[in-house]
């Protein structure tokens, strides 16, 4: 993963102050003129209940590397329902993988049997099928792979968040943050790499890595590492009311190098 950000987000008109007003004006809700280092958008809900305005913000890091950052905002209605989609997608060796978890993986959300019944358990199935899908297709999709943080606002009122490596979810509310995403680190996870014939190294200068090569333990696609890591993401579901004032979806290129 290469260091660049990317930034999504969803707001309520709110006062806050700091760090996250800033992020959040320059992600989300402010201009979304861009520039030959970065470009960005901005939108609002037409027909929910709770309007609420969103964006996003991509910025190319100093280190040379093509940009594999892919992101998704935007509304669909589905069943008489209003949903806001929003995601990261962090890739690595190359952008085959975030691309296609871009233009498929909401889709194949949406199509669980169960999805309005049971949303996490639909998260948590499509989560997998998307993956083994990129697996049984390396020979199209490439070696490489991707984080995921994703989040679905049904009508306003209720936001699912999940994720899988260390892209995250910070939910302000009454002006606090939370970070409700897990940064599924390597060192965190050892004793079940090693249980599935792994190792992780951590060297001097650098971060633990999964057999001295991934960041993250937990990554769609990587087929030549897979027997070593996970897909299984983790799903939060957070009540939409009035002290919720914004939430941040962003790649470690915000949380681990801009701050």
């Amino acid at each position: 993963m290469s260091q660049h950000s990317s930034v999504a987000g969803a707001s309520r008109p709110v006062k806050e102050a700091g760090f996250f007003t800033k992020i959040k004006n320059v992600a989300c809700l402010k201009s979304s003129s861009s520039s030959d280092k970065g470009k960005g958008g901005k939108g609002k809900s037409k027909s929910s209940s709770n309007k609420v305005s969103h964006g996003f913000h991509l910025v190319e890091g100093q280190s040379g590397h093509k940009m594999e950052d892919y992101h998704v905002a935007e509304y669909r209605k589905r069943k008489n329902h209003t949903l806001g989609l929003f995601a990261i997608f962090d890739g690595h060796l190359g952008d085959r993988v975030p691309t296609y978890l871009k233009d498929n993986l909401f889709n194949n959300i949406l199509e669980e049997p169960n999805f309005w019944k049971d949303p996490e358990a639909a998260i948590r199935s499509a989560y997998s099928s998307t993956d083994k899908f990129i697996l049984d297709n390396s020979m199209q999709l490439g070696p490489g792979g991707s984080t995921a943080v994703t989040a679905i606002v049904v009508d306003g009122k209720d936001l699912w968040v999940a994720n899988i490596g260390d892209s995250r979810a910070v939910v302000c509310e009454r002006g606090s943050a939370n970070q409700i995403t897990v940064d599924h680190e390597p060192h965190a996870e050892r004793r079940r790499i090693e249980k599935q014939g792994g190792f992780v190294t951590t060297l001097p200068g650098d971060v633990p890595r999964v057999n001295g090569q991934l960041a993250v333990a937990r990554a769609f696609g990587d087929q030549s590492l897979k027997a070593h890591l996970s897909s299984e993401p983790d799903v939060r579901h957070v009540p939409i009311d009035s002290t919720i004032d914004f939430v941040i979806l962003a790649s470690d290129g915000l949380w681990k190098v801009s701050c």
